[in-house]
């Protein structure tokens, strides 16, 4: 297997961009713009995907899903909301095609196959979940309307990159109507939270909560809230969203509950949502010039097994022991594979399953078997050592955990490491662009100022930290008075 990796410090874009494909996670398909997901790629969104579903039944939510195509005159009624997506849009205007009289085996739009009303691809599904909304609720024993929808979106982009930004890509969203304004406050506060419990526990990515600025807000909401990531590379990562969107949706669509009293009322909304781009923040966080590196907790395999061997005597004796562990792991309900495949040489195998990022591999050979022991190697720190036959399937379990903690801890070093406070607009541009990571400064609170940072350096307030200490400053660009410091970045 080919596995040399341009390295990160060379070129991490490249670098990115090889991994995701030599490890057989994605690659580009015929449609511009849009990703095949490879069954290993697809077995670590389904992991991502099975434990977020259970977090969100576990908080009372459950799943249900709506149409693909959305009424254009419907994807205007809230127009904020609209605004935000129609640049990337993609819309349906006839239904059928027909053979092209002037070009023999080719085909064309049949003109007289014009809808009546051009169709939106969702970007998002607020207006159809909404227009939904109206009838499933009446009264205010309708109330909280916790749905969850996993599916697919469309958003039109020209710059596309594997997992990060494609034209189509998988996700879930939330959507959710409450009795009350507080209600729907809390709703948007606890997915945030739901998504950091995950990002942390799962991902082994720490985050930074936090809100969006207005210029930075989801289109048609009052407030989003967010969880902020950093990459290996310095660059921020926006890796999950939940917005309080008041009475904005409710409104469009005329989304009204009779409460205890009997008095109509508009209901209060919310929305949230994670998409295949934390794939790319799981590589990005913890994977390394040889390849992937996976969290236990999100590896389909966590544990592979190489025999190594030169005759089939050999082998038939490794296979007895190997299938008597992989037995014993998968009672521990962890993910194990005997890679018994005698087309293949035990290097080989080696490379391939350090490429694919698989937590730790145990090789058996005649040797092992004669003195009751194995070779146990890490993929994250790359060691080796020898462990008792005995003893090695609860060494593996505590090792598996341990693992976890310790992909943890190097990112959340990492990521405090580079948070960095600044006075004044040259140490602001000088830890952009030669430290990286989170520049942590005083904003005078204007889009304004937001802007020409922006365009000035490329750098975006990724959020106001919820756990931020209020302290009276100057803006790092206008000298204006601030109320506490933000957290700028460059971001994927």
């Amino acid at each position: 297997m080919s596995k040399n990796l341009t390295t990160r410090a060379e070129d991490y874009s490249k670098w990115y961009n090889e991994l995701v494909v030599k490890a057989d996670l994605a690659e580009n398909s015929g449609v511009k713009g849009c990703m095949v997901i490879k069954p290993y790629g697809y077995a670590i969104w389904e992991k991502i995907q099975a434990e977020l579903d259970r977090m969100f039944k576990e908080t009372g939510h459950s799943n249900a899903y709506f149409p693909l195509f959305v009424p254009k005159s419907m994807f205007e009624a809230e127009e904020k909301n609209a605004e935000g997506f129609a640049k990337e849009c993609a819309v349906v205007t006839h239904y059928r095609l027909q053979n092209d009289p002037d070009k023999p085996g080719k085909l064309r739009v049949d003109p007289n196959a014009k809808l009546e009303e051009e169709l939106v691809v969702r970007p998002t599904s607020e207006a159809i979940i909404w227009s939904t909304y109206k009838k499933w609720i009446q009264s205010h024993r309708d109330l909280p309307l916790l749905i969850n929808q996993w599916a697919n979106v469309v958003r039109w982009e020209m710059r596309t990159r594997l997992f990060l930004r494609t034209a189509e890509f998988l996700w879930q969203e939330g959507h959710t109507a409450h009795a009350t304004r507080t209600e729907a406050i809390e709703e948007t506060e606890k997915m945030m939270n739901v998504y950091a419990e995950f990002a942390e526990n799962f991902m082994a990515i720490p985050v930074v909560k936090g809100i969006k600025t207005a210029n930075e807000r989801f289109a048609g909401a009052e407030e989003t809230y967010c969880i902020e990531a950093l990459m290996q590379d310095g660059k921020a990562l926006q890796a999950g969203t939940s917005h309080f969107l008041g009475q904005n949706f409710a409104k469009a669509f005329d989304v009204k509950f009779a409460n205890a009293e009997g008095k109509l009322e508009h209901v209060w909304g919310t929305s949230w949502g994670v998409s295949t781009r934390l794939m790319g923040a799981l590589i990005m966080t913890h994977s390394d010039d040889k390849g992937l590196v996976l969290p236990p907790n999100l590896a389909p395999t966590q544990v592979v097994i190489v025999p190594i061997h030169k005759t089939d005597e050999q082998l038939e004796a490794i296979d007895a022991v190997a299938n008597d562990l992989v037995a014993q792991f998968r009672k521990l309900k962890i993910s194990v594979k005997y890679d018994n495949r005698t087309t293949l040489k035990p290097g080989f195998k080696f490379n391939e399953y350090e490429l694919k990022g698989v937590p730790v591999r145990i090789a058996i050979g005649p040797n092992d078997l004669e003195n009751g022991t194995f070779e146990v190697a890490r993929r994250d720190t790359l060691t080796k050592e020898v462990v008792a036959k005995d003893a090695v399937v609860k060494h593996i379990e505590l090792l598996l955990e341990q693992i976890q903690d310790e992909l943890f801890d190097k990112a959340f070093e990492y990521r405090n490491s580079h948070i960095t406070e600044v006075s004044n607009f040259d140490e602001f541009k000088d830890v952009l662009e030669n430290k990286g990571g989170f520049v942590s400064a005083h904003w005078d609170g204007t889009s304004e100022t937001e802007e020409k940072i922006k365009d000035l350096t490329k750098a975006t307030i990724r959020c106001i930290p919820l756990d931020r200490k209020e302290e009276a400053g100057r803006c790092v660009l206008t000298g204006k008075p601030s109320a506490g410091r933000v957290l700028f970045a460059k971001a994927y």
